[in-house]
């Protein structure tokens, strides 16, 4: 334990912020004076801490095992320090452990199993992330297209680029696959015109997606269903497609059926949009240093994350093809410390609502969980741990003629030009 100790002393000192650690029996390591406080209360806590097992310590702080003073900008710039390795490139798995891996996603992405992780998630109280997104309620990385811009100008931005390249137009077929609480489903409708149709697994964000509905007067040219993807069955392919934070849910196990799942729903020559975070090692469904336990255990139950190059193979294993790809990474770290800075400033807002619906003991445990998670994330896109990618792909028409230029066999005109025009205006 003592070169432990003396380990942790040397990764204390190198931390950019001070660091003070408080020991069971009240010694003191680090700075007096530190921004950021730590008292550990047990053996584990301590080893993990000194390990850089920084998900282990996260889940301490949950437990009520490790307690927390400071702010979480301070304490990540600490964390940082901490870690003895990478948490994306330094997880290796071996074939045992891939085909492990491949049966717990397996066995966890059933029908009724996705559905539970995703209440777990998102019906956890529709007013707790409302005190920390923006009106609109977009759960997703925003898109800072101008450095000035704010959280909702930049969601606004985003939503607003995913229909310029998927070049929606006024009365076309288009489906949101996890639709949340219908950010981009509404922004389709109201400035594009198309019929929208949206699908969810939360209960509470298809309530609140029908009342906007209704409040818009948007009923006949937009619908929410409370479905699985692989439950989806239309008489008439769309359009146009988009899935947004939503593959991450769906499993390495499942992904060949996901994307052929979307290819048989889009039309020839449709397009989808598929934004998503991916992983940032070659060799890893998640974090190391016990960041993908933390989120796994107490954020997203099931979740795994795919290299952009293992999620392309499989897009184009399913006859989809790729047209376009762009890394959003340091604008996710943005977004995550902008919803990070609005829940520690509405904190004691956030532990009344979770308090008033789950239990005081319960409420402050999610409430230092999603702390946690907020900024460690945006740590981890910081470092490059973690991406997020937006793919645009086709389903080829097989017509030679089809499309702008000969060859283009679909709706993508193979030049990025769109993207920077006017939108269309909004059909009747």
């Amino acid at each position: 334990m003592k070169n432990l100790l003396n380990s942790l002393e040397e990764s204390l000192a190198l931390s950019p912020v001070g660091v003070a650690v408080e020991l069971p029996g009240g010694t003191l390591l680090g700075r007096p004076d530190a921004d950021v406080r730590l008292r550990v209360q047990d053996r584990m806590a301590l080893v993990a801490l000194a390990m850089g097992e920084i998900g282990n310590v996260g889940a301490a702080i949950v437990e009520g095992r490790v307690a927390l003073e400071g702010n979480m900008r301070q304490l990540m710039a600490a964390a940082a320090a901490l870690l003895r390795l990478d948490p994306a490139r330094d997880v290796q798995m071996g074939w045992w452990q891939r085909v492990l891996a491949r049966s717990r996603s397996r066995a966890a992405h059933t029908l009724a199993g996705d559905a539970r992780s995703i209440r777990f998630h998102y019906d956890l109280s529709d007013d707790f992330y409302a005190l920390w997104l923006d009106a609109r309620r977009v759960y997703s990385c925003a898109y800072y297209r101008e450095a000035g811009m704010t959280l909702e100008q930049a969601q606004q931005a985003k939503l607003d680029h995913i229909c310029k390249k998927l070049l929606l137009r006024p009365h076309e077929r288009f489906l949101d696959i996890g639709c949340g609480w219908g950010g981009l489903l509404l922004w389709a409708a109201e400035h594009y015109g198309v019929q929208a149709s949206g699908i969810t697994l939360s209960r509470n964000q298809h309530a609140h997606v029908q009342q906007q509905i209704e409040q818009r007067g948007l009923a006949g040219r937009v619908q929410v269903l409370l479905l699985d993807w692989r439950e989806l069955q239309v008489a008439q392919p769309f359009d146009k497609i988009a899935s947004v934070g939503m593959f991450e849910h769906v499993g390495r196990a499942q992904m060949p059926r996901y994307f052929a799942a979307v290819q048989r729903l889009l039309r020839p020559g449709g397009l989808l949009m598929n934004h998503g975070i991916t992983a940032g090692g070659l060799d890893n469904d998640g974090l190391g240093a016990g960041l993908g336990d933390f989120i796994e255990r107490y954020i997203f139950p099931g979740g795994e994350l795919l290299h952009i190059s293992a999620a392309l193979q499989h897009l184009a294993g399913s006859g989809l093809e790729m047209v376009d790809t762009e890394n959003l990474r340091p604008h996710y770290a943005r977004t995550l410390w902008a919803w990070s800075d609005a829940l520690e400033a509405r904190q004691d807002a956030a532990l009344a609502i979770l308090a008033a619906q789950h239990g005081l003991e319960e409420g402050a445990r999610a409430l230092r969980a999603y702390r946690l998670y907020l900024a460690g994330c945006a740590l981890a896109f910081e470092r490059g741990w973690i991406a997020l990618h937006q793919i645009v792909a086709q389903r080829p028409s097989g017509q030679v003629e089809h499309g702008a230029l000969r060859g283009a066999q679909g709706d993508y005109p193979f030049n990025r030009s769109y993207m920077y025009q006017g939108a269309p205006a909004a059909g009747g």
